[in-house]
Protein backbone atom coordinates (compact mmCIF):
# COMPACT_ATOMS: atom_id res chain seq x y z
CA UNK A 1 0.00 0.00 0.00
CA UNK A 2 1.40 3.42 -0.90
CA UNK A 3 1.74 6.19 1.68
CA UNK A 4 -0.96 8.25 -0.07
CA UNK A 5 -3.29 5.25 -0.15
CA UNK A 6 -2.71 4.68 3.56
CA UNK A 7 -3.46 8.34 4.27
CA UNK A 8 -6.72 8.08 2.34
CA UNK A 9 -8.25 5.50 4.69
CA UNK A 10 -11.39 6.82 6.34
CA UNK A 11 -10.92 7.61 10.06
CA UNK A 12 -13.90 5.42 10.97
CA UNK A 13 -12.03 2.39 9.61
CA UNK A 14 -8.96 2.93 11.77
CA UNK A 15 -7.88 1.52 15.10
CA UNK A 16 -6.72 4.29 17.36
CA UNK A 17 -4.61 5.92 18.49
CA UNK A 18 -1.90 4.04 16.60
CA UNK A 19 -3.44 4.90 13.21
CA UNK A 20 -2.80 8.60 13.91
CA UNK A 21 0.92 8.11 14.60
CA UNK A 22 2.94 9.05 11.50
CA UNK A 23 5.77 6.75 10.36
CA UNK A 24 8.26 9.57 11.07
CA UNK A 25 7.19 9.63 14.74
CA UNK A 26 6.75 13.39 14.64
CA UNK A 27 4.28 16.08 13.55
CA UNK A 28 5.52 19.68 13.46
CA UNK A 29 3.42 22.73 12.61
CA UNK A 30 4.08 26.44 12.21
CA UNK A 31 1.48 28.53 14.03
CA UNK A 32 0.37 31.33 11.68
CA UNK A 33 -1.59 34.51 12.53
CA UNK A 34 -2.10 37.37 10.07
CA UNK A 35 0.42 35.78 7.67
CA UNK A 36 3.11 35.73 10.39
CA UNK A 37 4.74 32.73 12.01
CA UNK A 38 4.07 33.21 15.73
CA UNK A 39 5.15 29.85 17.07
CA UNK A 40 5.26 26.07 16.86
CA UNK A 41 3.11 23.07 17.71
CA UNK A 42 5.16 19.85 17.82
CA UNK A 43 3.95 16.32 18.58
CA UNK A 44 6.54 13.57 19.16
CA UNK A 45 5.66 9.88 19.47
CA UNK A 46 7.60 7.16 21.31
CA UNK A 47 6.65 3.48 21.39
CA UNK A 48 4.68 1.39 18.96
CA UNK A 49 1.22 0.03 18.31
CA UNK A 50 -1.31 0.66 21.05
CA UNK A 51 1.39 1.49 23.65
CA UNK A 52 2.74 4.94 22.90
CA UNK A 53 3.90 8.03 24.74
CA UNK A 54 3.10 11.35 23.10
CA UNK A 55 4.97 14.56 23.94
CA UNK A 56 3.29 17.77 22.81
CA UNK A 57 4.89 21.20 22.89
CA UNK A 58 3.17 24.46 21.97
CA UNK A 59 5.04 27.76 22.01
CA UNK A 60 3.20 30.85 20.74
CA UNK A 61 4.22 34.49 21.05
CA UNK A 62 2.32 37.42 19.55
CA UNK A 63 4.28 40.67 19.44
CA UNK A 64 3.01 44.22 19.08
CA UNK A 65 4.11 45.44 15.64
CA UNK A 66 6.83 48.09 15.44
CA UNK A 67 7.90 47.99 19.12
CA UNK A 68 8.26 44.19 19.27
CA UNK A 69 6.87 43.85 22.79
CA UNK A 70 5.12 40.57 23.55
CA UNK A 71 1.33 41.11 23.62
CA UNK A 72 0.38 37.47 24.23
CA UNK A 73 2.30 34.32 25.16
CA UNK A 74 1.08 30.71 25.36
CA UNK A 75 3.28 27.75 26.17
CA UNK A 76 2.24 24.20 26.93
CA UNK A 77 4.15 20.96 27.48
CA UNK A 78 2.05 17.79 27.72
CA UNK A 79 2.75 14.09 27.90
CA UNK A 80 0.05 11.53 27.06
CA UNK A 81 0.64 7.86 27.87
CA UNK A 82 -1.46 5.37 25.91
CA UNK A 83 -1.67 1.68 26.90
CA UNK A 84 -3.70 -0.85 24.94
CA UNK A 85 -5.14 1.97 22.83
CA UNK A 86 -6.57 3.80 25.88
CA UNK A 87 -5.34 6.97 27.57
CA UNK A 88 -3.55 5.81 30.74
CA UNK A 89 -2.40 9.25 31.90
CA UNK A 90 -1.92 12.84 30.86
CA UNK A 91 0.30 15.48 32.47
CA UNK A 92 0.22 19.03 31.18
CA UNK A 93 1.83 22.30 32.22
CA UNK A 94 0.52 25.48 30.58
CA UNK A 95 1.31 29.18 30.82
CA UNK A 96 -1.60 31.03 29.23
CA UNK A 97 -0.30 34.60 29.08
CA UNK A 98 0.86 34.52 32.70
CA UNK A 99 -1.90 32.25 34.06
CA UNK A 100 -0.38 28.90 35.04
CA UNK A 101 -2.20 25.55 34.77
CA UNK A 102 -0.72 22.25 35.92
CA UNK A 103 -2.85 19.12 35.53
CA UNK A 104 -2.42 15.38 35.96
CA UNK A 105 -5.16 13.02 34.82
CA UNK A 106 -5.30 9.25 35.20
CA UNK A 107 -6.90 6.69 32.91
CA UNK A 108 -9.99 7.95 31.11
CA UNK A 109 -12.09 7.09 28.06
CA UNK A 110 -12.02 10.75 26.99
CA UNK A 111 -9.90 11.75 24.00
CA UNK A 112 -7.61 14.67 24.89
CA UNK A 113 -8.16 17.89 22.93
CA UNK A 114 -4.56 17.74 21.70
CA UNK A 115 -5.96 17.23 18.17
CA UNK A 116 -3.38 14.72 16.80
CA UNK A 117 -5.61 11.68 17.48
CA UNK A 118 -8.31 11.15 14.82
CA UNK A 119 -10.48 9.47 17.49
CA UNK A 120 -11.58 13.01 18.35
CA UNK A 121 -13.78 12.80 15.23
CA UNK A 122 -15.96 10.16 16.90
CA UNK A 123 -16.06 11.82 20.33
CA UNK A 124 -18.97 13.64 21.93
CA UNK A 125 -16.74 15.07 24.67
CA UNK A 126 -13.01 15.77 25.00
CA UNK A 127 -10.54 16.24 27.83
CA UNK A 128 -9.39 19.87 28.02
CA UNK A 129 -5.57 19.69 28.17
CA UNK A 130 -5.27 23.12 29.81
CA UNK A 131 -7.47 22.75 32.88
CA UNK A 132 -8.55 19.08 32.91
CA UNK A 133 -12.25 19.82 32.40
CA UNK A 134 -14.56 17.96 30.01
CA UNK A 135 -15.84 19.82 26.94
CA UNK A 136 -18.92 18.58 25.05
CA UNK A 137 -18.45 18.69 21.27
CA UNK A 138 -20.15 17.84 18.00
CA UNK A 139 -18.29 17.00 14.79
CA UNK A 140 -19.38 17.48 11.19
CA UNK A 141 -17.65 16.51 7.96
CA UNK A 142 -17.26 19.35 5.45
CA UNK A 143 -15.66 17.47 2.54
CA UNK A 144 -12.27 16.87 0.96
CA UNK A 145 -9.91 19.73 0.16
CA UNK A 146 -6.35 20.28 -0.98
CA UNK A 147 -4.26 21.56 1.95
CA UNK A 148 -0.85 23.21 1.59
CA UNK A 149 1.94 21.72 3.70
CA UNK A 150 5.70 22.15 3.80
CA UNK A 151 5.94 19.00 1.65
CA UNK A 152 3.41 20.19 -0.92
CA UNK A 153 -0.39 19.92 -1.22
CA UNK A 154 -2.22 17.03 0.44
CA UNK A 155 -5.81 15.86 -0.07
CA UNK A 156 -7.46 15.95 3.34
CA UNK A 157 -10.93 15.72 4.85
CA UNK A 158 -12.16 18.88 6.59
CA UNK A 159 -14.00 18.48 9.90
CA UNK A 160 -15.67 21.15 12.04
CA UNK A 161 -15.66 20.65 15.80
CA UNK A 162 -18.13 22.82 17.69
CA UNK A 163 -19.24 23.13 21.30
CA UNK A 164 -16.78 23.46 24.18
CA UNK A 165 -13.95 23.22 21.64
CA UNK A 166 -14.11 25.23 18.41
CA UNK A 167 -11.67 23.92 15.82
CA UNK A 168 -11.55 23.13 12.12
CA UNK A 169 -9.32 20.13 11.50
CA UNK A 170 -8.02 18.52 8.32
CA UNK A 171 -6.86 14.91 8.35
CA UNK A 172 -5.22 12.95 5.54
CA UNK A 173 -6.58 9.57 6.59
CA UNK A 174 -5.84 9.58 10.33
CA UNK A 175 -2.94 12.03 10.14
CA UNK A 176 -3.56 15.61 11.27
CA UNK A 177 -2.34 17.99 8.54
CA UNK A 178 -3.97 21.35 9.40
CA UNK A 179 -5.78 23.17 12.23
CA UNK A 180 -7.74 26.44 12.13
CA UNK A 181 -9.53 28.40 14.85
CA UNK A 182 -10.40 31.93 15.90
CA UNK A 183 -8.26 33.52 18.62
CA UNK A 184 -9.89 35.49 21.43
CA UNK A 185 -9.33 38.73 19.47
CA UNK A 186 -11.13 37.23 16.45
CA UNK A 187 -7.99 36.73 14.36
CA UNK A 188 -7.57 33.46 12.47
CA UNK A 189 -4.93 31.01 13.69
CA UNK A 190 -3.66 28.22 11.42
CA UNK A 191 -1.38 25.30 12.28
CA UNK A 192 0.47 24.58 9.02
CA UNK A 193 2.24 21.22 8.74
CA UNK A 194 5.94 21.71 8.06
Amino acid sequence: MTVLAALALAPAAMAAPSASVPASGRLAFDVIRKDRDIGDYVVTFRGAGDDVTVDIATDVKVKVPVIGVSAYRFTQASTETWRGGQLASLASRTDDNGTPHDIRVGATNLVPASLWNADILRASAVLNTIDGSTDAISVSTLGTESIATGSGPVQATHYAIRGGLQRDLWYAGATLVHVRFAAEDGSQIDYVLK
